[in-house]
Formats: C-alpha cells, structure tokens, sequence
C-alpha cells in the first residue's frame, strides 16, 4: 500500500477483467541497466488485513539486481475491492495475469500460505510461466483431507447479513488486528511494531476489504493440496516458520515428500510463526538470495 511503500518503488495499476490491481515496482528507468534475470514476484497471503506490506521487508533488498514486483492482489490493499464471493479461479486467473502481462518473462514467484498453495496450482497448469517457486508455509487449508479446525469458523461466517456485522465491528479496529497477529501469525509479539498493525488495519478498513476477507474466512478458497504437489514440475523451495499456528512443519513436511524431485529443500525457521518474512526478515533475505544465486 502506498502509505507504507519502500522508498525507491512507485505503484502501477494493471487491469483485469474483475477490477484494476495495484502493484509495487522498482523504478522503470533503473530496470533498464538491469542484468537479464528472471524477475521476482512477491504474492502476499489471503487473509484478514492482507496486502503487499507483508513482504516489504524483504524486497527492497533484491530491488538494486532484479525487477521486482509486489502486488496488492485484487479484493486487498489498495486494489479493487468488487462486491463478490472470490473462489481458487478467481485468484488463479489474476495471478496469471500479472505474469503474463509485468512479468512477461518466466519469474521466481515468491509467496505464502494459501496463496502459495494457488501458485502451486498454477504452476502445475502452466510451468512456462515461472522460474522457481520460494514459498512460505503453502497450504490449501483443507490438505490431507483436514480442515485444521476451521470448520467451525466457516460456518460461523458463512450465516448472510451476520458475517459483515462481526467483520465491521469484531475485527476492523486496532484492538483486534494486534490480538489476531499476535495469537495466530506471530510467534514472537516483540516482533510485531506498531507499523506491522496499523498496516494490516489500513488494508482490513478499506471499503468492501471484508468479501475477500470474508471468502477466506468461510471457507470458499480452501483445498486439499496434497492432491496437486505430485503434478508440480518447476524448482520448489519450501520454507516454513517453527511455531506456524495452521499448519505444522510436520504438515510442510510431508507434502514436501509427495514430490522430492522438484521441492528441492526445506528450511524451518526457529522462532517464528506464520510470517517469517515479517518477523524475521533478514533470514527470508538470506535463504531466498541463496537460492536466486
């Protein structure tokens, strides 16, 4: 979002057939004395307050070497917020998008949790598009045939009416949105800054922010991605925080099994909840510039 933009970056808007997405990029003029890399895509995660500050900690740092480009993907941040349930293809297709008409070239897509599970999938139906996948924590929240205990929640959001009263007046304020990084995202609440949460609360005010956020949080966008990891076929790096609150580095783990020839490492992260990026950015920095090397 532009408020919290790294300096040296400017926003552009891409248009898609649901609504225009903004996105962060380095300077176009500096792109030009680039050397010929793959560029980066960064893809934030999908839920409550989401947007393309998740990952602004870690980008500036490639931005001096690659094309970078950071997205607020639709339905958050500052994109477009339609009036709508989102679904897995609705996300597929502005992923795609963006890859076809900024990336233009085979990309690294860096991306966690849920979206990374996304990208998975649509790497698997179109591998052309990418160099290396970089994810944290992938999942489809429903792997393995478990829905790690979100049951409850969906059902609880999906009563019509009831579900944007409980967003508006539960979760959009200050309060609340340091509660939920704090309990579920954070393993460490010393890492979490004033700036973390009045970000998070900027994209989760936003007009309309609570039909995306509310499509998550029913249960629309999950799936069981251990029924895709097979199929993938493009150099995968696995990342995973130690005290990640949805999804173990057990969880990680065995899904990195089901296709050892192309996730080709794992790391776990000590210290560190579902945001490693966040929490602990100079490690994210350090593994993620390994691997680009």
């Amino acid at each position: 979002m532009l408020d919290f933009q790294p300096l040296g970056f400017q926003q552009c808007i891409l248009n898609t057939i649901y609504g225009d997405m903004v996105y962060s990029r380095n300077d176009l003029h500096f792109r030009e004395t680039l050397p010929p890399k793959s560029p980066l895509i960064f893809l934030h995660s999908l839920g409550v307050g989401s947007s393309s500050y998740e990952w602004s900690k870690v980008y500036p740092a490639f931005a001096t070497r690659y094309w970078v480009i950071a997205p607020d993907i639709l339905g958050w941040g500052d994109s477009a917020h339609p009036k709508r349930d989102y679904y897995p293809q609705d996300y597929l297709n502005l992923i795609r998008t963006l890859l076809m008409k900024v990336a233009v070239k085979p990309a690294w897509v860096i991306a966690s949790s849920l979206t990374a599970g996304l990208t998975i999938r649509l790497a698997i139906q179109e591998p052309h598009l990418f160099k290396g996948l970089f994810l944290i924590s992938p999942s489809g929240y429903r792997d393995f045939s478990n829905s790690y205990g979100k049951d409850l929640i969906s059902l609880f959001f999906s009563i019509t009416g009831f579900d944007r009263i409980i967003y508006e007046l539960g979760i959009v304020n200050k309060l609340a949105v340091r509660t939920f990084l704090k309990q579920f995202l954070f393993a460490k609440s010393s890492c979490l800054s004033d700036e973390i949460v009045d970000a998070y609360l900027a994209s989760a005010a936003k007009i309309n922010s609570e039909y995306s956020a509310l499509s998550s949080l029913k249960g629309n966008l999950y799936f069981d991605l251990a029924q895709y990891i097979p199929d993938l076929k493009v150099p995968t790096i696995f990342v995973w925080g130690e005290q990640s609150c949805f999804n173990s580095p057990h969880h990680g783990q065995k899904l990195a099994l089901l296709n050892s020839q192309w996730i080709k490492s794992f790391h776990m992260i000590s210290g560190a909840g579902l945001l490693p990026h966040l929490e602990v950015p100079a490690i994210i920095i350090g593994l993620l510039d390994k691997y680009l090397g």
